[in-house]
Formats: C-alpha cells, sequence, structure tokens
C-alpha cells in the first residue's frame, strides 16, 4: 500500500506515536519542536501513514549559520519495526524538498537516525544518496541504565568506587535538592559556565537553557538536580524525561570540591526519580569510544559508566548534499572535530 506523507497538528497522535516505539529519545518529543519553535528556528512535523495506520514521524528544524543553511532531523525520523524504511525516507524527503523547503535556499539536509549502527541501516542511507556527516550533531554512542531492578541492586552493581561515592557524599554532608522553577536555572547557570571554561567546550547559551526548561517543565518533563554542600551549590544536572527514559542532558561541577562527590549523589538521586517516575531506562546521554583514551569525554564516560548499564551505538548521522555551498560547512565541521580532539 503506498505510503502517504502529511503534516501533522495534533500533539496527542504524535506522544502517543512516540510512547509506543522504542527507542527514542526526547528529542524528537513534541516539546523539543516547541522548543526549537521558541529558538526561532522553523519546524516541521511529518507523519508516514500507510492507509489509516501511522508508520513514522520526523520532526525537522531549519539551522541557518554562517556555514550553510540546512535542515536536521534530530534521532530520527521515528519508523515503526516493520515499515520499509528506506521507502519512508524517500516519501519524507519528497515532501520535505516539494512542500516545506520548495524555494527557499538549503545546502543540505541533515539526518541523525536513532537506528542501530548496521550495513543494512547504513545502505538506507546511502542508497538514498547520504554520506557521513564530518562531525556528529547529537550523541551516536549514548551509555544507557535499564531501571527494571530495586535501588538496592542497582547499586550493588555500580562500580565499586561509585557505591562509595555515592555513600561518601552523604557521609560529608552533601543534600540533593530538586526543582523545576525557572528562577533557579540561574544556580545551574554560575557552575555550568564554570565548567564549560573548565572543560573547554562551547556552552549552550542562557537563554537556551531557559527555553528548554520552560517548554518542558510545563508538561513536568524536566527538573533540575542541585548537590549542596556547606550552604553552596558545588553540583547539578538538567534532566529531562520522555515516555520510557531520563536523559542527563545538561551537567556541571565546581572543580574546587573535586574531592567531595557530589555529582554521583546527584546522578543517584535523579535516577531514583526517574524509577518514580516509571522510566525505563537512565540515559547517561553521550559517551566517548573505549579504544580512544585520549577523547575529551574520557574522564566523563568513566564517570556515567560507573553506575552500570550498557552502550548503544547508532548509525553516523547522515547528510543528502542539495548544494555545493555544503563543501564550506563540511570543511569547518572537519576543523572543529580536529580541534577537539574527536
Amino acid at each position: 500500500m503506498e505510503l502517504i506523507v502529511k503534516q501533522i497538528e495534533l500533539k496527542e497522535v504524535w506522544e502517543q506515536f512516540m510512547a509506543e516505539i522504542k527507542p527514542n529519545s526526547f528529542l524528537h518529543a513534541w516539546n523539543w519542536g516547541e522548543f526549537q519553535a521558541a529558538m526561532g528556528n522553523q519546524t516541521c512535523r511529518l507523519a508516514v501513514w500507510q492507509g489509516q495506520e501511522l508508520m513514522a514521524l520526523a520532526f525537522f528544524y531549519k539551522i541557518t549559520a554562517r556555514r550553510g543553511v540546512f535542515w536536521l532531523c534530530p534521532h530520527g525520523p521515528i519508523f515503526k519495526p516493520d515499515i520499509d524504511k528506506q521507502a519512508a525516507m524517500r516519501v519524507l524527503l519528497d515532501f520535505l524538498r516539494s512542500e516545506v523547503i520548495k524555494n527557499q535556499r538549503c545546502d543540505f539536509i541533515r539526518v541523525c537516525p536513532l537506528l542501530e549502527l548496521s550495513p543494512d541501516n547504513e545502505n538506507i542511507f546511502k542508497t538514498l544518496g547520504f554520506k557521513p556527516s564530518p562531525l556528529y550533531t547529537h550523541p551516536e554512542l549514548s551509555w544507557i541504565l535499564r531501571l527494571d531492578k530495586d535501588s538496592e541492586k542497582l547499586l550493588q552493581e555500580a562500580r565499586k568506587s561509585t557505591r562509595y561515592s555515592i555513600k561518601k557524599a552523604g557521609q560529608d554532608g552533601v543534600t540533593v535538592e530538586q526543582s523545576s522553577d525557572i528562577a533557579d536555572l540561574e544556580k545551574f547557570w554560575q557552575i555550568y559556565q564554570s565548567t564549560s571554561h573548565r572543560q573547554k567546550f562551547a556552552p549552550f547559551s542562557q537563554n537556551y537553557l531557559i527555553k528548554e526548561l520552560t517548554i518542558f517543565q510545563k508538561d513536568n518533563q524536566c527538573l533540575l538536580f542541585f548537590g549542596r554542600y556547606q550552604d553552596k551549590i558545588i553540583s547539578a544536572a538538567f534532566i529531562v524525561f520522555s515516555q520510557h527514559s531520563a536523559f542527563y542532558h545538561h551537567g556541571a561541577s565546581l572543580p574546587e570540591f573535586a574531592k567531595i562527590p557530589a555529582a554521583h549523589l546527584v546522578l543517584w538521586q535523579a535516577i531514583g526519580e526517574a524509577k518514580k517516575r516509571g522510566c525505563e531506562f537512565f540515559n547517561f546521554w553521550g559517551i566517548s569510544p573505549d579504544n580512544q583514551p585520549d577523547h575529551p569525554w574520557f574522564g566523563l564516560s568513566f564517570f556515567k559508566k560507573g553506575f552500570g548499564g550498557f552502550s548503544e551505538q547508532y548509525l553516523a548521522s547522515q547528510d543528502l548534499i542539495l548544494s555545493w555551498r555544503y563543501w564550506f560547512n563540511f570543511a569547518i565541521e572537519k576543523w572543529r572535530k580536529k580541534k577537539r580532539g574527536m
């Protein structure tokens, strides 16, 4: 039966489909689209239908930067297992180009699939004319903890040093607070800035974080966790919740309190909150490959893995080139990858 693409405007239909399909990430949640619109980006939500059955969803938004103009599909599209993914991608691209992009400038289309890295999945995009992106846009290797065991068992299965750090933080007097109050984002922002300077990464803007929290907290899908020591916040985590998972999207800590393992207790409390909400997974977000000890994320990855879990590797982001201008973006991203030590 023929696949038909339509724009979708019903949040309930979108969220119901997302609840039925695993894996998925909050980057394809309805509220991520609301967030991107609030950031001033043009957005587009597409649905693939086969008769009366919804078979796939794809969220795209337009990025206009000095290096190029492109449409991005973050951690998507989301497919039903029995759909012909290549056929679905073909009709999605045809609709996007003919009905959405039309005569606008667009140098390329970038898709960041939440599909397992495999030759078959690579071939879906290669056959359609895509090439791997020079630099990741969203995590392509994530660390995930299943929450199908009780808290005591989860703690037993954590690394010995992690269990010790969680216990020590409590003994040292660290307390953990949680909040969805926009006013409390200022507390997060202060140590987030410090972390970005220390670890030499480009931070998201304060406006970005405010809008992300504002949009997601309306549906009780976002919480800030703060680790307090001697009446000072020394560690924080920005957690986003979806139907199945909690995501450690942003984190921050103060280096002068490195010997106080507040971050361990903060994440342990966040894991506990995820269990209370009925989440099946706690997603620690991106990690570095095991065979790259010089990777800038290596230390952070070691910290995340201490809680137990498994890695999940996705297909690299894929670019469909529409203009010669793409190669300017390609050169800049290759340079950025080298500069970041990746």
